[in-house]
């Protein structure tokens, strides 16, 4: 079905539902359960990283891979320029901005700002999964990077 077919309220829904996973992919990395990342991918799921093949396939593997991170790392990912393309009434895909700002040793208070870690975009594709519009695909595009750095112990 040619997605201009569909009406305009469907292809709307569809698109925040979208919107909403990109959106909850950060949320949940930054204020919530890092492996909880895994709920909002398809059971045969799968994130790729190009630079260097990094590849997690399934619900399982996201699940550990996104549980894996270090517990003291401290993170925000500000998403911008949310594009959600609305291919046909179950399948979707959006490119999407992020910046990274992370520290690792994170022992509470505030964290001096410095530049960010990470700039890049992710292309996604969604399926609707009985009625719930799901991750199928996520790759990360990385061209500005850098190490994690460890945040210094405070002068007391």
């Amino acid at each position: 079905m040619d997605p201009l077919e569909q009406p305009a309220l469907e292809r709307l829904l569809a698109e925040r539902a979208c919107e909403r996973l990109v959106l909850g992919f950060v949320h949940r990395l930054d204020l919530g359960e890092p492996a909880s990342v895994a709920d909002l991918f398809t059971e045969d799921g799968v994130w790729r990283w190009p630079e260097g093949d990094r590849l997690v396939e399934g619900r399982a593997a996201l699940r550990a891979y996104f549980g894996g991170r270090p517990a003291d790392r401290l993170s925000r990912r500000m998403m911008a320029n949310v594009l959600v393309t609305v291919d046909s009434p179950a399948e979707a895909r959006a490119t999407s901005y992020f910046t990274t700002y992370r520290v690792d040793g994170h022992t509470g208070g505030m964290v001096p700002s410095g530049p960010p870690v990470q700039i890049g975009h992710y292309e996604d594709t969604f399926r609707r999964v009985d009625g719930t519009w799901l991750l199928s695909t996520r790759t990360l595009f990385l061209p500005f990077g850098g190490p994690t750095p460890r945040q210094r112990p405070s002068a007391a």
